[in-house]
């Protein structure tokens, strides 16, 4: 694996701070402004979908990704490169194949900064 990776973002504690909580520092939201432009793209965001799919800890091969795609496995490969750079990601090479999870607790913090708190507003 390449050590030219971008660093991995989103791993303290304050990132759990949600949207409507206060606004974000200039720093803050050009990490996340990655998070979400590597998730506006469809095949990267079905990409993190199948992959989350196996569950916490679990893993899928590129084998099993590349056939859902009409696409060239460079492609697929420079999508999933996008994937890890923005910090969603991580993989390891077993032989010819590489195998890739979701990093533990990134999606969770993502729904988190997403989540307003709930009001209760009276009925009108």
């Amino acid at each position: 694996m390449s050590k030219q990776e971008l660093e991995i973002i989103g791993q303290d504690t304050a990132c759990c701070q949600g949207l409507a909580a206060a606004p974000l520092d200039e720093e803050r939201a050009a990490e996340l402004a990655k998070v979400f432009k590597a998730l506006g793209d469809p095949v990267r965001l079905r990409l993190l979908s199948m992959i989350a799919s196996r569950g916490e800890g679990g893993e899928v091969c590129v084998c099993e990704l590349t056939p859902a795609f009409d696409l060239s496995q460079p492609t697929i490969s420079h999508h999933l490169k996008l994937l890890r750079q923005a910090g969603l990601i991580d993989c390891e090479r077993r032989g010819t194949w590489v195998y890739y999870w979701v990093l533990p607790g990134v999606l969770d913090r993502l729904a988190a900064f997403l989540t307003t708190p709930q009001t209760h507003r009276a009925s009108v």
